[in-house]
């Protein structure tokens, strides 16, 4: 008898140990509805151009077919929005500063994030020394204190992951650099030779690459997030730097729409960029300049950048710019992994305001947990 409870409770103590698996399938259980288009766009696509065709009009009809598809879109972008510089495959960086907060230690550090300019970042790392390789997620915004909880409510991506037991590193830009460092325009502010949102999908790939050479960090589970400018600038860069293993997207529009004035991709520091000064304002779709206007009248959308995340998972957060109706663009890509023999990769949730919430933030912290630990 007394050997008999002696056993009942070893496999109980080992249940607890190996019950990890368990808490990913919870993190899934409350998340997989939203990896589910409602019944009303159930297989309704719109007006977006097939990405499982050709530019020639052949259709996909393999994955090696796929492949080439996958690098004709590529491409074509990058022609158009203008070829990154080389990648810094090990950027240097130091620490600037350290300071421990809650369960983890932010570090103060400075990194060459193009091949002549620096950026301040942070670097968060929990402290727990049991657990030898993490996941880690990259923040984004127009600076990177938003990130680790010095601004904006419910934006601190960085701190909140961080206490989650995630690496994660904040890393921010301005939308207008009239003086070094330049970040997004390259080589400068008056002469930008690449689109500033792509050549911010290219800063954000180089801080992939400094994430990749730390110790702490899994390189195979390094995720990427932002919020509005954030968002966009976090779409472009999973979709244009595959070793991104997911995404999330936080209501900065994920096609074109210029119905809507904050889904600007219009505005010269995004895909209209022109030689300043600018016109103030965000109403300069009117008077719009740069390629976003030949994107238009040539009938490109988001919805090809979308597809090269297949089979990559990714969740929009959406609100007020990336509304229920956003599955239909959506449809696209899961066209595009289904194809590819994927299901329920691309996910989104909705709230009515632009700016995220807890709830919303839950969600985005259970697709974090489930797809990258």
């Amino acid at each position: 008898m007394k050997k008999d409870i002696l056993l009942y409770v070893v496999l109980l103590l080992l249940n607890s140990v190996f019950c990890t698996g368990q808490e990913i399938d919870t993190a899934w259980d409350n998340l997989k509805s939203c990896f589910n288009p409602p019944r009303q766009f159930v297989n309704i696509y719109g007006n977006y151009k097939d990405p499982l065709k050709f530019y020639n009009g052949q259709k996909v009809e393999s994955k090696e077919d796929w492949q080439k598809r996958r690098a004709e879109i590529m491409d074509r972008w990058h022609n158009m929005m203008g070829h990154w510089p080389p990648l810094i495959l090990h950027p240097s960086f130091e620490i600037l500063s350290s300071l421990n907060r809650d369960n983890f230690t932010q570090h103060t550090v400075r990194f060459y994030w193009r091949p002549d300019e620096t950026t301040d970042a942070y670097l968060l790392i929990p402290r727990d020394s049991n657990i030898k390789r993490r996941p880690a997620v990259i923040s984004v915004f127009y600076e990177p204190e938003t990130g680790i909880g010095l601004k904006k409510p419910f934006a601190d991506f960085a701190y909140q992951l961080a206490k989650r037991g995630f690496v994660s590193l904040s890393v921010g830009a301005p939308f207008a650099a009239t003086r070094k460092p330049y970040a997004q325009y390259y080589p400068d502010y008056e002469h930008a030779s690449i689109q500033p949102l792509s050549m911010l999908a290219y800063l954000a790939a180089n801080s992939w690459n400094l994430l990749r050479d730390r110790p702490e960090v899994d390189s195979t589970r390094i995720g990427i997030i932002g919020f509005s400018y954030g968002s966009k600038w976090a779409m472009f860069a999973s979709c244009l730097y595959e070793k991104f293993a997911c995404a999330v997207w936080v209501d900065g529009g994920i096609v074109f729409d210029n119905s809507r004035p904050n889904v600007n991709y219009w505005a010269p520091w995004y895909l209209g960029y022109y030689p300043p000064p600018w016109t103030e304002g965000k109403s300069e779709i009117d008077s719009s300049r740069g390629l976003y206007p030949e994107l238009i009248q040539k009938g490109y959308d988001l919805t090809e950048l979308h597809a090269l995340m297949a089979p990559r998972p990714f969740l929009v957060s959406g609100g007020s710019e990336d509304s229920l109706d956003r599955w239909i663009p959506l449809n696209q890509t899961i066209r595009v992994n289904e194809f590819l023999g994927y299901k329920q990769r691309v996910g989104m949730i909705n709230r009515r305001g632009h700016s995220p919430d807890a709830a919303a933030n839950e969600k985005a912290w259970q697709f974090f947990e489930h797809f990258l630990k």
